[in-house]
């Protein structure tokens, strides 16, 4: 089974309302504000004790949201 999830730009507030209310009620559907504000991370070294693999991110969704304002994912859920 897969979801749908609209990650929208925190620059486009009217996009997210508009959205929530028209899939309000789809299930299968999810719409977030993009959360990410910046690399958390000061050195591109990681340091003695990391425990994180890489990104956890599939893609970026950068270009996608400077230019359309969101971006659509398919997430695919067990």
């Amino acid at each position: 089974m897969s979801r749908l999830l609209f990650v929208v730009s925190r620059a486009e507030p009217k996009r997210y309302e508009y959205l929530r209310t028209a899939f309000a009620g789809e299930e299968a559907m999810e719409i977030v504000f993009d959360r990410r504000v910046g690399q958390r991370r000061r050195s591109p070294m990681p340091y003695e004790g990391d425990r994180r693999r890489g990104d956890r991110r599939a893609r970026d969704l950068s270009h996608e949201l400077d230019r359309l304002g969101y971006a659509l994912v398919r997430r695919y859920m067990p």
